[in-house]
């Protein structure tokens, strides 16, 4: 049973967003209806670095970018169903450095498909970890999955993701968040937003650019779970793209 269009709103990071308005991913309140659901989800329509946005190579810059530092430990132990997505939450111990300031993992959760595409091409899904420095600024690592074998760590987070919105139950053991990074660490970098409404813009953006496997069964419990919760790809404008 999709899962997608409940009545509450659950933002990206931890806190409801827009006072409880109500949106979605389609419809009347799909996401090119956002901006006019709440004056608190102006940017949505009015943003110029919205997320997210096609990894085309038409706007990337080679650049000497700094790898992430990430120092992630097995703090990740309770998945919980937002109505929009399976999110997993994380204690607070895992952190990455970037810029020279530690960003420290708040949640990671999934969309289906991909939110990111790469030079117009979409994934079967896409992970995104949500970190914030103590200012409350946000960095977001994002991770493509193809379909192939079956993914081992995956599988503890789904097993647990409960059916009903608004539920969340505890993992049968914690999980380390770098069990779901890719072995190559390279990555795209712009900046952007949030993806779901407040669209909140200033967030750093790094997207993996190796893809992880998961099973097409894994593909079909998540779709089961969370429907189709992609935000259309937004325009660049003036941006670029860092690799």
């Amino acid at each position: 049973m999709r899962k997608a269009l409940a009545i509450y709103a659950v933002s990206v990071t931890l806190a409801l967003a827009g006072g409880g308005a109500k949106w979605s991913y389609e419809g009347e309140t799909g996401p090119e209806h956002w901006g006019d659901l709440s004056p608190e989800f102006i940017m949505c329509k009015l943003g110029k670095n919205q997320s997210p946005v096609d990894l085309n190579e038409r706007y990337t810059v080679k650049a000497c970018v700094k790898p992430i530092e990430f120092h992630y430990s097995a703090d990740v132990k309770a998945v919980k169903n937002t109505g929009y997505s399976i999110k997993a939450l994380a204690e607070g111990k895992s952190y990455v450095v970037v810029d020279g300031k530690k960003f420290y993992l708040k949640q990671f959760h999934f969309h289906t498909p991909s939110e990111h595409t790469v030079n117009g091409k979409y994934y079967p899904m896409e992970m995104h970890l949500v970190h914030a420095d103590e200012e409350g600024n946000l960095a977001v690592i994002g991770v493509f999955f193809k379909v192939g074998k079956q993914n081992a760590t995956l599988e503890r987070v789904l097993s647990a993701a409960p059916e009903q919105p608004g539920k969340k139950n505890a993992l049968a053991e914690p999980v380390n968040p770098y069990d779901l990074l890719p072995e190559d660490k390279s990555f795209y970098r712009y900046s952007g937003s949030l993806t779901t409404p407040p669209c909140s813009e200033g967030v750093r953006w790094f997207v993996m650019r190796e893809p992880l496997e998961l099973s097409q069964e894994q593909l079909a419990r998540f779709q089961e779970l969370m429907g189709k919760n992609n935000r259309p790809v937004q325009p660049i404008n003036a941006r670029k793209i860092l690799k």
